[in-house]
């Protein structure tokens, strides 16, 4: 990958302190986002198996509807550091207020959806008559957060775009455990069962928001930007964010492809399948933890109009995305003996997992890059290429998938199918950071 000339040793280690600094807190930070649902389904799971079903259907509606806005944070991330790249943290911090409207005036629309049809959803989702009225009870609850989970990915973005991934560490870590606390004392204490949880998640997404604005209030206060909505800054992030919108459909539509034909495989290969995916989803939060620096570092290196320190960061990330590729391989391949069966016990189960998760273990080096050079060229607000190349994946990977079934080889040969769609994307990416068109100085792109 010809991105720069060989760069020095205090350069690298420079480039290395950037990337840590960046990347271990975004890493806590991410892990601690799947512990709120975790937390709920402990704390429901004693209610009774209704209730515990109950919330997996609604969280799964939830955690759909909100993963979809990830762009508000990666573009966020994206503008605000070129502009603190380039010296005007007033500018950076108006940017990232103007995401922060967005994500509020999204978040309304998405109640409004929600509320109204959330019998239909959960109906849609196959609910049992048991689970059904506890999934619509939580998921009407819980929708009223959704502006707060808005506005926290937002400004998440905001301070990531201002080189600080310690306070949403510490926001994500509070609200941790201002969850599991509400979540006790509203369905035990109070005694209101799983409207206690939707509640106690509620109250705890709206605090994280508070937490965060009041930071954001705080620096552009300090730094003289308005805090007031603007119609063109609004829209524009609202533009900026839709070629990452498609991205990140085209990437669900390929979970949701896989997901369906390990189905139709049976019970065995879905069983396994879904295994697999959770241990392929907390090895993502590993690499997608360098992919945030990539992000803050690249953009404000593009923000400076220095060409020269992006490629360098450029190319050390994609050094690390490799190492991290290969030592997370290496942990599946050593330590499945231990971690297998605390998934399952059933031997045929096992028999099917392990030769679809070595070929899993085989892929991580490709994901290690592909996590990095998407990243880098979000940080680029590369967008619109983003979006085409996820779509070309998508294309390529969806007849593939779904002839398994058709010409046998099982959970086994669907993985291999997943490690070619990461092949595509590693592929498409690379020859996007080689031509060099990702590199576009200035406040804005």
């Amino acid at each position: 990958m010809t991105l720069a000339p060989a760069t020095s040793h205090s350069s690298r280690r420079r480039h290395d302190r950037e990337i840590i600094a960046l990347a271990v807190p975004a890493f806590g930070a991410l892990v601690a986002e799947p512990l709120f649902v975790l937390v709920d389904s402990a704390i429901v799971g004693h209610l009774g198996t209704p209730q515990l079903a109950g919330l997996g259907v609604a969280a799964a509606l939830l955690t759909t509807a909100v993963s979809i806005f990830v762009f508000l944070a990666y573009a966020t991330t994206a503008a605000v550091a070129r502009r603190v790249g380039a010296g005007d943290l007033a500018s950076a911090i108006r940017q990232g207020m103007d995401g922060i409207w967005l994500a509020l005036l999204l978040g309304v629309a998405v109640i409004a959806v929600t509320l109204p049809s959330a019998s239909w959803l959960v109906g849609i989702f196959g609910a049992s008559d048991t689970a059904a009225p506890y999934a619509t009870t939580y998921l009407r609850i819980s929708s009223l957060g959704i502006p707060a989970m808005l506005i926290v990915m937002a400004a998440t973005g905001v301070l990531r775009g201002l080189q600080d991934t310690r306070t949403p560490l510490y926001v994500a870590i509070g609200g941790f455990a201002a969850n599991g606390a509400l979540n006790v004392g509203l369905v035990y204490g109070a005694g209101l069962g799983i409207a206690g949880s939707a509640w106690g998640t509620v109250i705890a997404q709206f605090g994280m928001a508070a937490a965060y604005l009041i930071v954001v209030v705080r620096g552009a206060r300090r730094h003289g930007a308005s805090l007031r909505p603007d119609a063109t800054g609004i829209r524009a992030s609202a533009q900026a964010g839709v070629p990452l919108l498609v991205r990140t459909l085209s990437l669900r539509a390929v979970l949701m492809i896989a997901t369906a034909v390990a189905a139709r495989l049976g019970d065995t290969d879905i069983a396994a399948h879904q295994i697999i995916l959770s241990l392929w989803s907390l090895m993502a939060f590993a690499l997608d933890a360098i992919a945030i620096a990539g992000q803050a570092i690249i953009g404000r290196y593009l923000g400076a109009n220095d060409t020269q320190g992006a490629r360098e960061a450029c190319r050390r990330m994609v050094q690390w995305g490799i190492t991290s590729g290969v030592v997370l391989g290496a942990l599946i391949v050593l330590a499945r003996p231990l971690f297998i069966p605390l998934f399952t016990r059933d031997g045929a189960v096992q028999d099917t997992l392990i030769p679809a998760l070595l070929v899993v273990a085989l892929s991580q080096p490709i994901a290690g890059v592909v996590f990095v050079l998407d990243g880098v060229l979000m940080g680029a607000g590369d967008g619109r290429y983003l979006a085409w190349a996820m779509l070309i994946t998508l294309t390529v990977f969806a007849p593939v998938a779904l002839l398994v079934p058709t010409i046998g080889g099982g959970l086994t040969a669907l993985w291999w199918a997943m490690a070619l769609m990461m092949t595509v994307r590693m592929v498409t990416l690379w020859l996007r950071t080689r031509s060099g068109k990702w590199i576009v100085t200035g406040a804005t792109r």
